[in-house]
């Protein structure tokens, strides 16, 4: 592999760069903005000057592809000191805006404020935005800031801290910074009266609200809507508030529905005279940016999303991003996107939190305020909340099947279900049972059901309601759904019809609006979810939480009991609410100890097999990516079907794939080309991904009883 140097980094990689933005090759003096090449300064030639006007506004210092270029900026000073015919000077630095680059990573550094650190940038910043940043009075702006007053009347004591401690680290000039307040202390209301000051001051114009899923979306687009900053005038009255396209239900029915679409243009060419708010899924802004691919990086694409177009938006679109909820347990693929579409705009970045995890901490590098749990119950803004222990013997034991038992199996693909009687007997460890993803056993869920239904008549006939309850399934997948089987044992025991008891799930029609009714409605009492409701729903009534889903993430049960946390709207007396451990204490006792910090990896892999051959063809951390082959190709061999082993045959012997991946590490090292000539062979790569899988029954233990 041929190594590319500096001219051949600079013709291919950063030209065509500073042309798209306007930095065209012309001669000095030139009108309108251009770049000179070789600029000469006292101290040398400098590789590019950035002009306008007669004056040089940046530097520009290249260096070849296999150089790191944070470290280059000393040369780009270096001819900034030297630029002494320049109208400029920054404490000796007679040029603003100094950048390095290898044309693929940039580094840049506003000199003009001691307290300015460098930073990387996706791009370079177009002439337009080099002519606000100089027209801008940040300093001017953060006194007038720090000057105003801060009272709100519907502002708490701690929101007022959380916003003193953001406004001291933004004129301390920090970039990114991290508010952790626990669930249901007004997070989102605290930002919506920081964007408010922030934009009145003049510290920030262009404002990107980044939420997680559409229902956060429109949550955050009520609360800009109703917040009201002065006396009879909303937020929107205002400043300019946009979103993305939503539907009439996404709404209230009472509320007015109209939510303003964000123009283009205030994405493609954004002007120091916008001044706005634009609410957007991180989703929707990856597929703005990196196209459709990008989207589904999270999953599948939300309904609404699918009209999410590429567009060509400058670094400076904006210039303060929030990302609430940025706690979420993302998978290594999803947190690249996450981090790669903040880290496209040159932007002040604020993340909100209730529950700070590795990757966020890391991210926005300090958590400049802290209002946890405990304190937010001590003070009152909080309530608590008591534990009702369910053991299940099914649950904390497992399943034990007898030869001749008689079990429901139910065809994953079709739903069929048949009775059989099994030919041997099999043991389900308690894991497997809890899952509820190979077998199930109705009367153990029954009977959490019924333990759940005495407990909600004896609040019912003490408090004279029946109290909201959520209950957390472990799935909702086709045909053996656990959610639908509670639902279903839920609408029998408890006898209140069937929408009393409702399930709100990504596969529920119209969830957002189910979610409105929950919130709003008698009815439903009862709601069976699985993730959906499982972070950002502001729920205020819910009195009761069921854990029927086993959880290992810190950062993910903690949001779901935060769905309790809130004080109640339309019952005032609420004083606690109640959470169902159906793992006899275990799962609460598991996270009682939990820190305030996780570090928690990204779940999932991160790689395509194709990348992860490549990687061990390009040499880079061979061992190791051979062992991450041979682990995939393990799981291979345990998911695939019968026919596979015929569809595997052309390539390896017998299609036997445990035989392959236990020899492989072998076969490099004695043949290194020719077994990466397979590897590498693109019909053997489709096949390692769409080879035949075996079809996996599920078993429904008719006559296992539970005891509790």
């Amino acid at each position: 592999m041929t190594c590319e140097g500096e001219s051949q980094t600079r013709a291919q990689r950063i030209n065509p760069i500073l042309d798209g933005l306007g930095w065209r090759r012309k001669p000095a003096h030139s009108p309108g903005p251009h770049r000179v090449e070789e600029y000469e300064t006292d101290n040398g030639p400098a590789d590019y000057a950035l002009c306008q006007d007669g004056r040089v506004l940046g530097i520009v210092e290249a260096k070849r592809l296999s150089l790191g270029p944070q470290n280059v900026l000393t040369q780009a000073e270096r001819y900034a000191r030297g630029a002494t015919q320049n109208p400029f000077n920054f404490a000796g630095l007679h040029v603003p805006f100094l950048y390095s680059t290898n044309g693929e990573v940039i580094w840049f550094h506003d000199v003009r404020h001691r307290l300015n650190a460098s930073r990387r940038v996706a791009s370079f910043h177009s002439p337009a935005a080099f002519q606000e940043m100089l027209d801008r009075d940040f300093d001017g702006a953060c006194r007038k800031l720090q000057t105003t007053p801060n009272n709100h009347p519907r502002l708490r004591p701690y929101q007022i801290e959380a916003n003193t401690a953001t406004e001291q680290a933004i004129a301390a000039r920090k970039r990114e910074m991290l508010l952790a307040m626990a669930t249901g202390t007004g997070k989102t209301f605290t930002l919506v009266n920081q964007v408010y000051r922030l934009m009145k001051s003049g510290v920030a114009k262009r404002v990107l609200f980044l939420v997680d899923r559409r229902a956060l979306a429109a949550q955050a687009v009520r609360a800009f809507k109703s917040f009201e900053p002065e006396p009879a005038l909303k937020f929107d009255q205002i400043y300019e508030l946009y979103s993305q396209a939503f539907k009439r239900e996404d709404f209230d029915e009472d509320e007015k529905f109209d939510p303003t679409v964000l123009p283009a243009k205030y994405l493609l060419e954004p002007q120091p005279g916008h001044t706005f708010v634009y609410v957007c899924t991180i989703q929707r802004m990856a597929m703005n940016l990196f196209g459709h691919q990008a989207g589904t990086s999270f999953g599948e694409i939300e309904s609404g999303e699918e009209d999410a177009s590429q567009l060509d938006i400058p670094i400076h679109a904006f210039d303060l991003i929030i990302a609430d909820e940025c706690h979420r347990g993302y998978t290594s693929q999803e947190l690249s996107v996450w981090r790669d579409t903040l880290n496209h705009f040159d932007a002040i970045r604020i993340g909100l939190t209730a529950t700070p995890a590795a990757h966020t901490t890391t991210y926005f590098r300090e958590i400049v305020y802290r209002y946890e749990y405990e304190r937010a119950v001590q003070e009152g803004f909080l309530v608590d909340y008591d534990v009702v222990n369910v053991k299940s013997d099914v649950r904390l034991n497992g399943i034990f099947l007898q030869e001749g038992d008689q079990v429901g199996v139910i065809d994953r693909e079709s739903g069929a279900e048949q009775l059989d009687l099994l030919e041997d007997q099999r043991q389900f460890e308690c894991d497997e049972v809890v899952r509820e993803r190979c077998v199930t056993s109705p009367d153990s869920n029954k009977k959490i059901v019924e333990a759940l239904r005495d407990f909600c008549q004896q609040h019912e006939q003490e408090y004279g309601r029946f109290p909201k309850t959520l209950i957390f399934a472990a799935h909702d997948l086709p045909h053996v759904s656990h959610a639908d089987q509670l639902v279903r044992i839920c609408r029998d025991v408890f006898g209140r019809g069937d929408s009393f008891v409702q399930k709100i799930t990504g596969k529920a029609d119209r969830p957002l609006q189910r979610i409105r009714e929950f919130r709003n409605r008698q009815n439903p009492g009862i709601v069976v979810s699985v993730d959906l409701m499982s972070t950002g729903v502001d729920i205020p009534d819910l009195e009761v939480i069921v854990f029927l889903r086993p959880v290992q993430s810190r950062i993910l049960f903690e949001q779901m009991v935060g769905r309790g946390t809130r004080k109640g709207e339309k019952y005032p007396d609420k004083s606690h609410f109640t959470v169902f451990d159906c793992f006899g204490g275990t799962l609460l006792e598991r996270f009682r100890k939990a820190t305030a910090i996780t570090e928690q990896a990204p779940v999932g892999p991160s790689r395509t097999m194709t990348e992860i051959i490549e990687d061990i063809w390009n040499n880079r951390d061979r061992q190791y990516n051979i062992r991450c082959l041979v682990k995939r190709l393990q799981r291979i061999d345990k998911d695939m079907a019968g026919e596979a082993r015929e569809q595997f045959k052309p390539y390896i012997p017998d299609g036997d794939m445990a035989a392959y991946a236990k020899a492989l590490p072998d076969r490099l090292r004695e043949d290194f080309t020719a077994a990466m000539n397979l590897l590498r062979d693109k019909q053997f790569q489709a096949l390692l991904v769409n080879y035949t899988r075996k079809k996996d029954s599920f078993l429904v233990a008719i006559g296992v009883e539970d005891t509790r």
